[in-house]
C-alpha cells in the first residue's frame, strides 16, 4: 500500500517544494504578523482595538504601495534612494494645487505624471548614460530635498478642501488607503507573473546580458520600470498628502529606507531578479504593527530602526546564502 501511494505524493511534495521556494519569505512575514498580534494583544488587549488596526492598516498604505514601484526598480538589479524626496516634493505640489482653487482631480493627477517624468530622466540616465542607479539617484535626492527647502522654506500648506482628503474617506466601510493597498499589490503582483513585460524584469535582474540575448531591449525596460515606480510614488504621495488637513513642505524623514527595506524584507533580492509585490505589501504592515506594538508594550519607539536593521541584515544574509546553495547546485 505505502509503496503504491509513494507516487501520488511526489507531485504534491513537489508543488509544494516550488511554492515554498517561490513565496517562503512571504509566508514568514504574513506568519510574523499573525504572531505579533497574538502576543502584543495577550499583553495589552487594546492593541485590537479597531482604531489603532486602522491606523496600522490605513495609515501606512502609502509605505506600501510606494514599496510596489521599489520591489519592481530593484528586482532589475536597480535602486532608488531618491523616492522619499520625490514623494515630499510631489506632495507639497499636490496641496499647493488644492488650495489654489483648481478642480481636487488635478491635485490627485498631476503628482503621478510629474513622478514619471521625473523617474523618466533617472531612467534614461542610468540606461543609457550608464551611470549606477545609487550615483543618479543620491544626485537626484539631493536635487529635489535642496530644491524644496530652497522654493518653500519648509512651510505649511494650510486650509485644505474636505474633498481634497481622499485618504480620510471611506468605500464600503474599508478606508481608502486600504483599497488602495489592495487592488495595487494584487494587479501588480498578477502583472509582474503573467505577462511578458512583467516577466522581463526578472530576466534583465538575473542575468541582463542573457535577456539582452533573448530580445529583450533593456534599456527601454529601464526607463519604462522607473517611470511605473514614478507613477506609485504619485499614488502614495496621494494617501500620504490627504491624511491631514496640513501639508508640510519637507522631505519626510527616513521614508525612502523605509520603502526599501519593506521590498527588501519582503522578499526582493538586493541583487536582483526573485521576489514579488505582495512581500513588500505585508513588510510595510508588519513595520506599521512592530512601531505600534512597541508603544503598547511600553518600549521606545526608536528601537523600531534597530529591529528594521536587524531584518534587514538577516534577510540580505539569508538570500546570499540562498544564491550561493543554488550557483553550488547548478555547477554540480
Amino acid at each position: 500500500m505505502s509503496v503504491e501511494a509513494a507516487p501520488s505524493l511526489r507531485p504534491q511534495r513537489g508543488a509544494l517544494t516550488r511554492f515554498v521556494s517561490a513565496y517562503g519569505q512571504e509566508v514568514v512575514i504574513a506568519c510574523a504578523i499573525v504572531l505579533l498580534f497574538a502576543v502584543v494583544s495577550a499583553i495589552n488587549p487594546r492593541f485590537l482595538a479597531p482604531n489603532n488596526l486602522n491606523t496600522i492598516v490605513s495609515g501606512n498604505a502609502y509605505i506600501a504601495v510606494a514599496a510596489i514601484g521599489m520591489a519592481m526598480v530593484i528586482i532589475t538589479g536597480h535602486i532608488d534612494v531618491s523616492v522619499g524626496a520625490l514623494i515630499g516634493v510631489l506632495a507639497t505640489i499636490s496641496g499647493t494645487i488644492a488650495v489654489s482653487g483648481a478642480p481636487v482631480w488635478l491635485a490627485w493627477v498631476v503628482p503621478i505624471f510629474v513622478g514619471m517624468g521625473v523617474n523618466a530622466i533617472v531612467g534614461a540616465l542610468i540606461a543609457y548614460g550608464r551611470i549606477p542607479s545609487i550615483v543618479v539617484t543620491l544626485g537626484m535626492l539631493s536635487i529635489l530635498r535642496g530644491g524644496l527647502v530652497s522654493v518653500t522654506g519648509g512651510a505649511w500648506i494650510n486650509n485644505l478642501p474636505p474633498e481634497f482628503l481622499l485618504a480620510q474617506q471611506r468605500l464600503l466601510g474599508v478606508p481608502v488607503p486600504v483599497w488602495f493597498m489592495i487592488i495595487l499589490t494584487i494587479g501588480a503582483f498578477l502583472w509582474m507573473r503573467y505577462t511578458a513585460f512583467g516577466r522581463s524584469l526578472y530576466a534583465i535582474g538575473g542575468n541582463a546580458e542573457a535577456a539582452r540575448a533573448a530580445g529583450i531591449p533593456i534599456e527601454r525596460r529601464i526607463v519604462q520600470v522607473f517611470m511605473i515606480h514614478g507613477a506609485f510614488a504619485g499614488l502614495a504621495t496621494i494617501l500620504f498628502a490627504t491624511q491631514l488637513k496640513i501639508i508640510q513642505s519637507t522631505v519626510p524623514p527616513n521614508l525612502e529606507l523605509t520603502i526599501i527595506t519593506a521590498a527588501v524584507i519582503g522578499g526582493v533580492s538586493i541583487l536582483g531578479g526573485t521576489g514579488t509585490v505582495i512581500g513588500s505589501t505585508l513588510a510595510a504592515i508588519l513595520f506599521s504593527a512592530i512601531g505600534s506594538a512597541l508603544i503598547f508594550i511600553n518600549v521606545s519607539a526608536y528601537w523600531l530602526r534597530a529591529v528594521i536593521g536587524a531584518l534587514i541584515l538577516v534577510t540580505v544574509l539569508a538570500d546570499m546564502l540562498r544564491r550561493n546553495r543554488e550557483m553550488q547546485g547548478a555547477g554540480r
